[in-house]
């Protein structure tokens, strides 16, 4: 099974942690793709908008008469044609977001773990507990780990004081385990477990 370090908020290594070979596996890079995609379509504002001839203001007076002319007919000046016409296929708000399969979310989660866990990126910490809200005593910890920006810190439960402790800090992602998804975990350079949260990471996705 393969091991990683265990240490405590000063820095000291105290122990070694096994890596459940069920998790910490084989790196799928198709499921990561797709979770990927996935992740970055649900952000999209999906806000972009153009207007088509019935939305264009003006337009409603025929601009010269059907005959007679020479010139071509045309009956507004906000046709697609004219320069300040409607636009014909142009982009309108959507949501662009979509779900994969539950497995396929699983899967993704638990290759981006080991493709982390393969490029020694992954830190376990002993225990971290914070009496009450301090930036300081968290950027502290993490100089003590040697913990490289951008991190991801994933604690076993939702915890305010390490979550207001470390917003604060710049590259510094506070998460519960229950939050954790593909994108996160692969878009950061030290990903930093607790020791609980690494147990609860296994005892989740080992089902």
């Amino acid at each position: 099974m393969p091991q990683v370090a265990l240490y405590n908020a000063d820095g000291e290594q105290v122990g070694e942690v096994e890596l459940n070979k069920d998790i910490f596996g084989p790196v799928n890079r198709f499921v990561l793709h797709e979770a990927v995609v996935k992740h970055l379509a649900g952000r999209r504002r999906g806000t972009h908008a153009t207007k088509t001839r019935a939305e264009v203001r003006g337009g409603g007076r025929k601009p010269w008469r059907q005959k007679g002319t020479g010139r071509a007919r045309h009956g507004s000046t906000r046709s697609p044609i004219w320069r300040g016409g409607g636009i014909v296929f142009g982009p309108h708000p959507r949501d662009y977001s979509y779900s994969i399969p539950k497995k396929v979310r699983r899967l993704a989660i638990k290759s981006a773990l080991s493709a982390k866990a393969a490029e020694g990126k992954i830190l376990v910490l002993d225990e971290l507990k914070l009496a009450a809200p301090r930036t300081k005593e968290m950027a502290t910890v993490l100089a003590n780990l040697g913990a490289a920006a951008p991190v991801l810190l994933v604690t076993a439960a939702k915890d305010e004081n390490t979550f207001k402790s470390a917003r604060n800090l710049s590259g510094v992602k506070t998460v519960a385990v229950e939050g954790l998804n593909t994108y996160d975990i692969l878009a950061c350079d030290t990903l930093l477990f607790t020791r609980d949260a690494l147990a609860r990471v296994e005892e989740v996705f080992s089902r």
